[in-house]
């Protein structure tokens, strides 16, 4: 089933750490929330890794450098070398330096993660707008990124000097819940200057060429937690998805994506790399999935059957994809989900 056809879920024979060479792995919200790892998550790493399968860490949180990452990926019980992680940072500073002569000072509005990706393509950063940088760049630089660097960035923009954003998810897992992502933190700047900055990290295009040319990927799986940037960069790269409900998307989101945002695998956590994927079959003028069929009708999606959640998401997965067409799905789902608990 093509992306652009989706309207359910696929199914797979074979365990997904088999069928694909490479997992393209978010990180916030899929291995960790705030600092510690999500269960299930080292020892399915694990597993897959010793199956054969190449484990790359994609995130477009652009804080901490690649090295960084890994330490605390292998400090997790996740064994990490930095080549193994892609940041967006890495992938902004490679777009600015495609249009910027090497040895051109950047304003940076972030955290190390961002000096070191833009040190790494022969640029300079800097702290002030008044050092005569060529560019600006903003990417999550913690809770603390004091007022005053968003007013740098401001002052450097309204004097003409172009503008470049990590990524702009607007939230982020923290250990005590969702917090404000780097997207707010743009909001902010676009507020103070009314410009619009280029993008680097996913859904968009700069981000897949980064991964790409970092992993040398053939038949490359994105693993994610979020509709809006995993989901629909794997679609924007053509390739392949698995969701896992370990981070900001719960069941009713999943039932209202549109077709940029339909996974190609919904699975709980990162054990849905290890296993195969139940197929959803046209039943009783509905889809079925495991025990369950699901139809919909009547301004409402129902559910019939019984079995495991996950089967009967998968089959609430296929009506209202169905039922939505090219757009999202209107229908009440909160009866349907209550049934399986989500």
């Amino acid at each position: 089933m093509s992306q652009q056809s989706r309207t359910r879920p696929s199914g797979s024979a074979t365990a997904l750490s088999e069928a694909y060479d490479t997992a393209l792995l978010d990180l916030d919200g899929v291995v960790y929330a705030g600092g510690a790892a999500i269960a299930y998550a080292v020892e399915s790493l694990a597993t897959a890794r010793d199956a054969g399968m190449r484990l790359a860490y994609v995130t477009n949180n652009a804080l901490r450098p690649p090295d960084t990452v890994a330490a605390h990926l292998t400090e997790l019980g996740v064994p990490a070398e930095p080549d193994d992680v892609i940041t967006s940072a890495q992938a902004v500073s490679r777009l600015i330096a495609d249009q910027l002569p090497a040895g051109s000072k950047v304003l940076v509005i972030g955290g190390d993660g961002l000096r070191v990706a833009l040190r790494e393509r022969g640029l300079e950063p800097v702290d002030s707008a008044d050092d005569g940088p060529a560019a600006v760049v903003q990417g999550y630089g913690g809770p603390d990124l004091p007022w005053a660097r968003f007013a740098e960035a401001c002052y450097a923009i309204n004097r003409g000097v172009p503008w470049f954003a990590s990524n702009t998810d607007l939230t982020i897992p923290g250990a005590r819940g969702i917090m404000p992502g780097n997207g707010a933190a743009v909001e902010v700047v676009r507020i103070g200057t009314g410009a619009e900055p280029q993008v680097a990290g996913k859904p968009l295009p700069p981000m897949h060429r980064e991964t790409i040319l970092r992993t040398g990927a053939r038949k490359a799986l994105v693993v994610g937690d979020r509709l809006d940037t995993d989901i629909e960069g794997a679609f924007n790269g053509g390739v392949d998805s698995l969701l896992v409900l370990t981070g900001v998307t719960d069941g009713a989101r999943l039932l209202a994506a549109e077709p940029r945002h339909r996974p190609t695998y919904v699975d709980a956590d990162l054990r849905g790399m290890l296993t195969g994927q139940p197929e959803v079959v046209e039943r009783d003028g509905g889809f079925g999935c495991g025990g369950w069929t699901a139809s919909a009708g009547a301004g409402a999606l129902t559910l019939d059957g019984d079995g495991t959640a996950l089967d009967g998401l998968r089959a609430l997965c296929a009506a209202a994809w169905t039922d939505a067409g090219e757009g999202a799905c209107a229908l009440d789902a909160g009866k349907a989900l209550a049934r399986l608990g989500l």
